[in-house]
């Protein structure tokens, strides 16, 4: 069954989530003079790694709340994270001719997401 609250704290959480989103990103793209999208680089690879640590310590500690993890992982890391960003920015990459780097984007988002994601387990393990 769906519930208001929980429909809140996603939406809350997401605000919040995309909202630091837009921030990173501007202050990525100061700081990136090419055409790799670092900035939903950065904030993929991020984002996988924070829902590590939400589920690891919601499987650790099993009296934590399930708002909780409803407010930050589906909602926050839901807000926070870009892959529909990705997506269309590699569909650009690959329509002006940047098929190496598209691919090496495509690559390299994928295992350092996964990778992020079994680091932050690992680490509370």
């Amino acid at each position: 069954m769906i519930e208001l609250k929980n429909i809140l704290l996603v939406v809350g959480g997401s605000a919040i989530g995309g909202g630091c989103r837009y921030l990173l990103s501007m202050l990525m793209q100061q700081f990136n003079r090419t055409a790799f999208p670092a900035g939903t680089f950065v904030i993929n690879t991020l984002g996988c790694f924070l829902i590590g640590i939400i589920y690891s310590l919601s499987d650790r500690h099993p009296e934590t709340s399930q708002n909780m993890k409803i407010l930050l992982a589906s909602g926050f890391c839901g807000g926070f994270t870009t892959f529909s960003a990705f997506a269309i920015e590699n569909l650009e990459l690959f329509k002006n001719g940047n098929t190496l780097l598209a691919t090496l984007y495509i690559v390299l988002s994928v295992l350092l997401g996964v990778s992020a994601a079994w680091a932050a387990s690992a680490i509370l393990k």
